[in-house]
């Protein structure tokens, strides 16, 4: 039985009251603050009152396992019974839903992909599914290889799961935003797609061995916030708080670290790199850039900039003979920098050992 979102029943508070109590809330408020607790909490509202019985079921959010005291550890075999009535008894939307589920068995797996395909009939918005693999036989738990289908869904967090090609299609969750994996496995994946038109954001990662990128043409790499002109500090661009520039990158400075990086780009053959592929003393991302980009024609480099206005801006061009390892169509480096101090010194003599000259 759902009510719809217009419900807006409270109870008549009592004679000479003021109706500040909670008693005096509409049900969809009162649901709206159940969908703050644990789960097991919110069903125990039930005994409260008679109004109370049923509006657990009605709660816009889903959290078990995030009740305190180690109740994540809780093997999913003690989770059965209560999971099966109160998820797969409800049928109003849900805003949220969070799953830290314990241990579990191999017949177990086939449950928990249930319970995340039934959120998903539910409309949820927000789901989280963490796993704990210390308590496991097995430290991931494989999900259906099927694809999943939500208008709703505009964010998925994972940990410790294990998904295949078919799962990692989001081509039929048209608003998913935020895709967050944590301690993954993708043992047959090849892709991850999705048509939500969001860059994705990348995290360091140093044991990257190889990564393969391609940049389709109207594909944004920068902060969501630079596309509004707001200030943006995250850790993971480059603006120090400084809104407006639209020419760093998000996707590539996750990249940074991989000992083999593919890069395929739009047609127009052009990559801009800031400093981060710069930091080590022995340029090392930077060359393997200069020495795997067979069709490469200019190279942009954004050294040390706090903004989109650079004081010095340089075009560099081979001296001589280039070196073979060098793409044959890459005519022009441009290095842009608000001052050539010691850091940019150090990065056009590296250049230099490529034959690459610079005029100011």
């Amino acid at each position: 039985m759902y009510r719809g979102k217009n419900s807006k029943r409270a109870a008549v508070p009592p004679a000479g009251g003021s109706g500040c109590s909670i008693e005096a809330m509409p049900d969809g408020i009162l649901e709206h603050i159940l969908g703050f607790l644990p789960a097991p909490e919110s069903v125990r509202t039930c005994v409260l009152a008679r109004r109370w019985r049923h509006l657990w079921r009605f709660a816009t959010g889903m959290r078990v396992g995030c009740g305190g005291d180690d109740d994540f550890l809780t093997p999913v075999k003690e989770r059965r019974e209560f999971m099966d009535r109160v998820l797969l008894g409800g049928e109003s939307p849900l805003h949220t839903c969070e799953f830290k589920l314990g241990e579990f068995q191999h017949e177990d797996v086939p449950r928990v992909n249930h319970w995340l395909r039934h959120a998903m009939m539910r409309k949820v918005r927000v789901f989280s599914l963490n796993m704990s693999p210390e308590e496991a036989p097995t430290p991931y738990l494989e999900l259906d290889d099927q694809p999943l289908a939500s208008q709703h869904l505009t964010r998925l967090d994972l940990s410790y799961v294990q998904a295949r090609n078919s799962f990692l299609d989001f081509s039929s969750c048209p608003s998913l935003e935020n895709l967050v994996l944590r301690y993954c496995e993708f043992w047959s994946a090849t892709k991850i797609s999705s048509k939500s038109g969001r860059t994705p954001v990348l995290d360091s990662m140093p044991s990257l061995v190889r990564a393969f990128v391609r940049m389709i043409d109207d594909c944004e790499d920068t902060c969501d916030k630079l596309l509004d002109n707001s200030q943006c500090g995250c850790e993971y661009c480059t603006t120090s708080g400084n809104g407006g520039d639209d020419n760093h990158s998000v996707v590539l400075k996750g990249l940074s670290e991989a000992t083999d990086l593919e890069l395929i780009s739009s047609p127009e053959l052009t990559l801009f790199l800031n400093e981060c592929w710069c930091m080590p003393d022995d340029f090392t991302p930077l060359a393997c850039i200069l020495e795997h980009s067979p069709v490469l024609e200019e190279l942009t480099l954004e050294l040390f900039c706090e903004s989109s206005e650079y004081e010095v801006e340089m075009e560099g061009r081979f001296s001589v003979e280039r070196p073979t390892t060098i793409s044959k169509h890459l005519n022009i480096v441009e290095v842009k920098c608000q001052d050539v101090d010691k850091r940019v010194l150090k990065v056009l003599k590296f250049l230099c050992t490529f034959n690459i000259r610079f005029s100011f």
